[in-house]
């Protein structure tokens, strides 16, 4: 199973970067922190919109389907948390 899709996704030329983008958001991300997009992409060295897409693919079964919350803090700004699953007792 591969971790990206979509239709403009090409395994050759975006397989390697996306794979290490969602690794470096993954680990930066849990340890529960909240963070801003911006502050994410600053310290991963990735663009926003990048970080973004990163986050709802750790939503995905295939990525871990972690719990990635937004929080809302003013005009447009949020913050995002990453938590493992959880379910009956068990984190996943």
């Amino acid at each position: 199973m591969t971790t990206f899709d979509g239709e403009t996704y090409e395994p050759a030329r975006d397989g390697d970067r996306l794979t290490a983008q969602l690794e470096r958001v993954k680990t930066l991300m849990l340890d529960g922190r909240a963070r801003t997009l911006a502050e994410i992409a600053e310290r991963i060295g990735a663009p926003e919109s990048s970080v973004s897409a990163r986050l709802r693919d750790l939503r995905k079964p295939r990525n871990g389907c972690l719990v990635v919350e937004r929080q809302y803090v003013r005009r447009g700004l949020f913050t995002y948390t990453v938590t493992p699953a959880q379910r009956d007792g068990w984190l996943f």
